[in-house]
């Protein structure tokens, strides 16, 4: 289906962010595709009567955003949308496949450790006693997506690296009989380091958003401490906020 793009001249909003507003809807939409070629910047400003440095503008602000890609040799191409993520208790590998993001996961390692002072208190545990380290790198469509550090009571249930690499960690946890009941998170942001940039094909110093949860079952047992970065350029947290009757 042929892309329509139009924009109002008699509205207050500038031209190139009308532009790119509709842009980026369509890429959301599925409208262009990942891979999908948009025209060069001349055919676009001749299809809407604007001038070049406007459309260059309106293409710039999603390459920024991590929408669309300039590859030499090739022309400005779409890439995948960003990752919309509501806040609540779900686990990100059943977000990617609910969406058709065909998720898949790297074991970094997958060990007992003893518990710091942090996630002791979090999972409340003697400091020092064993829990469960699950640290994975979670991709969609073959593209680095987020670095996931999951901590859980040892003896919680078995957790072998070929479960973890072909399901999420909350199936596996429902599947042994564990019921999710709440969790307590806290979202933030902050530069990325040199290892996780490398882990996740970004620059030193590139923003991350960052998601700490503890994860309760339905007796108030803590059963799972995350901490988890995300590419800010692929991921996004989605609140729904209500007003207090």
């Amino acid at each position: 289906m042929p892309l329509r793009l139009s924009v109002d001249r008699a509205s207050p909003v500038p031209l190139y962010f009308q532009l790119s507003q509709q842009l980026e809807a369509a890429i959301e939409q599925g409208t262009l595709t990942p891979g999908s070629l948009l025209g060069n910047e001349i055919e676009l400003a001749g299809r809407l009567g604007l001038s070049r440095p406007t459309v260059r503008q309106a293409i710039q602000s999603l390459v920024d955003k991590g929408l669309l890609v300039r590859r030499r040799g090739v022309g400005t191409q779409v890439v995948h949308s960003r990752v919309r993520r509501p806040l609540e208790l779900s686990s990100l590998y059943d977000d990617l496949e609910a969406a058709g993001r065909r998720p898949a996961t790297r074991v970094l390692r997958n060990l007992v450790e003893p518990a710091t002072a942090e996630v002791a208190t979090a999972l409340g545990v003697p400091e020092g006693s064993d829990v469960h380290l699950v640290e994975r790198l979670r991709s969609a469509h073959g593209e680095p997506m987020a670095h996931l550090c999951n901590r859980l009571p040892a003896g919680l249930l078995p957790l072998e690296t070929g479960q973890l690499e072909s399901t999420g960690l909350y199936r596996l946890m429902r599947g042994a009989g564990i019921t999710l009941h709440s969790a307590r998170q806290s979202v933030g942001a902050r530069a990325a380091t040199g290892d996780e940039a490398r882990l996740l094909g970004e620059e030193a110093g590139t923003p991350l958003l960052t998601m700490e949860r503890t994860t309760f079952d339905d007796t108030g047992r803590a059963v799972e401490f995350g901490s988890h970065v995300y590419r800010a350029s692929r991921y996004a947290f989605e609140f729904q906020l209500l007003v207090r009757p």
